[in-house]
């Protein structure tokens, strides 16, 4: 039979129910563990080919948990230098032909300085290790990634935004890049500093949410890519920009 009331009632409404906004994720701990050595590496490359992905490792530096330059090591790539890429890594040929060596040789040399239960410190560290063909187990302990450790959580888009080093620098220990040349010393030299800043700061959540509201409310810097989407023919690999086809991992 029909019922009356059933027909004048509303279609039922299928829609799911809209989620609500996600709440912050607890923010990453570092556990420091005792007798482990922690040690910042950086990596600088040059152009082999105009394709963003071909690069030749051309300087490696090593920094201590206390911020001290352990090592500098230039290295001579084989074979072709499309561009040495000088307004961003600070390499040139005269500085290459006058310190270079074989990367063999300047392995052989990390890996001596390398212990190998000792934890890598870096901005986006599983670059660097992958340049240097470093096995995790082998070579070295493990890594934290910093740009895991300061990355922000965006309550408006339920999701974290990620910083890279220059910003981080700037922010939270006052050093702007101002556009200069990177030197893998020097980057390595602020990337323990950003480690250990975190790990002194990481039990403080006012101190930590006032550096996450610094990092966000602060305007970020052009990149490199970004302002030269090409440099000396060679593509930075900018992905909104990118011309030479070549893929991208990540």
């Amino acid at each position: 039979s029909h019922d009356p009331t059933l027909a004048a009632s509303s279609p039922p409404n299928n829609k799911p129910p809209r989620p609500a906004p996600a709440s912050a994720p607890a923010p990453m701990m570092v556990e420091l563990m005792p007798g482990v050595p922690y040690v910042a590496l950086d990596v600088e490359c040059v152009a082999t080919a105009p394709e963003h992905n071909c690069r030749a490792t051309a300087q490696i530096a090593l920094v201590s948990h206390s911020e001290q330059p352990i090592l500098n090591l230039y290295v001579k790539p084989e074979g072709n230098i499309a561009s040495y890429l000088e307004p961003l890594t600070g390499l040139n040929k005269e500085l290459l032909d006058t310190h270079g060596m074989p990367i063999a040789q300047a392995m052989a040399i990390l890996r001596e300085h390398l212990p190998k239960n000792s934890v890598l410190v870096g901005q986006n560290i599983k670059k660097d290790v992958e340049w240097l063909e470093l096995q995790e187990g082998v070579d070295f302990g493990g890594m934290v990634d910093l740009s895991a450790l300061f990355r922000v959580w965006n309550s408006k888009y339920s999701s974290f935004t990620y910083f890279g080093l220059d910003h981080a620098s700037t922010c939270c220990l006052g050093q702007a890049n101002d556009g200069a040349a990177h030197n893998a010393v020097t980057d390595a030299v602020k990337s323990m500093q950003l480690f250990n800043l975190y790990c002194r700061t990481q039990n403080n959540r006012e101190e930590l949410s006032k550096m996450h509201a610094k990092l966000l409310a602060t305007p970020v810097a052009a990149s490199f890519a970004k302002q030269n989407p090409t440099y000396e023919g060679c593509c930075m690999g900018n992905r909104k920009t990118c011309k030479c086809g070549a893929p991208f991992f990540s």
